[in-house]
């Protein structure tokens, strides 16, 4: 279900849930929005711009010197692209999705066990297979009455079986509990099937740009956009590559990019 909340406003919501979610400093106000010290050697600095135009992106490409240096706008790729320089290059291109949250029965499939962790404002599941092995996974972070979800994934060996709905409507649940009546992230094209499916609608186009992009060693690769960590599948959620926090790998489902 399409919530009420302008797009700058949940853009503010998710960068904020965003940085308590990957454990970086508190996004700081800048002319043109927010920035986020992430602190990785391949993403130094995120800039966060709710409402880009011509002007504001400029702001950021006269400002920016440091390599790694993320850029996220909330219209299209292709007018990001003429107001940039040749030293940015297209990241991964998602989208912005929102949602009612509510409370919502689930089940855990036969033969998989969850468990829920809370930590630093970060509500934490993790569903296992019955040897034991990660199966699913993602995370919540309420900011107010809006929660940012990430961090989602299954496993390439229990797709199709529930655990992404299961993994969402657990978080859904726990972000009520505290409060909140909005849900937002950054779904990557494919993730945002799923989250259309759970009733979560597109609030923009999250359009993604690197200055000067420092390849990834092996260990740090994300296997695509809100979110997973190494290993193999199809990612369906913001890149995880700014966490701190451990990973399963696998298949992303949907979270905030």
């Amino acid at each position: 279900m399409a919530v009420d909340v302008p797009i700058p406003g949940l853009v503010r919501a998710w960068a904020a849930g965003w940085a308590v979610s990957r454990e970086t400093p508190a996004p700081v106000e800048q002319p043109w929005g927010v920035r986020i010290d992430v602190g990785q050697p391949h993403h130094v600095v995120r800039h966060v711009l709710p409402a880009a135009d011509e002007a504001s992106v400029r702001g950021v490409v006269a400002a920016v010197t440091v390599p790694a240096t993320h850029l996220k706008a909330f219209v299209a790729p292709s007018a990001v692209a003429g107001w940039l320089t040749p030293d940015w290059t297209e990241g991964d291109h998602g989208h912005l999705m929102a949602g009612a949250l509510r409370a919502a029965t689930t089940r855990v499939p036969d033969g998989y066990r969850l468990t829920l962790e809370t930590a630093h404002g970060v509500t934490r599941v993790r569903v296992f297979a019955a040897d034991g092995s990660p199966a699913a996974r993602g995370q919540v972070a309420p900011v107010g009455d809006a929660a940012v979800v990430d961090q989602v994934e299954t496993h390439p060996d229990h797709r199709r079986r529930g655990l992404g709905s299961v993994v969402m409507r657990t978080l859904g649940n726990e972000a009520v509990e505290r409060g909140a009546t909005t849900g937002i992230l950054g779904a990557t094209h494919e993730g945002r099937a799923l989250y259309e499916t759970l009733g979560w609608a597109v609030a923009a186009p999250l359009t993604a740009f690197v200055y000067r992009a420092v390849n990834e060693s092996p260990s740090g690769v994300a296997p695509g956009a809100s979110v997973a960590g190494p290993g193999s599948g199809s990612v369906l959620s913001e890149s995880s590559s700014a966490s701190r926090s451990g990973v399963c790998s696998g298949r992303s489902i949907p979270t905030p990019r």
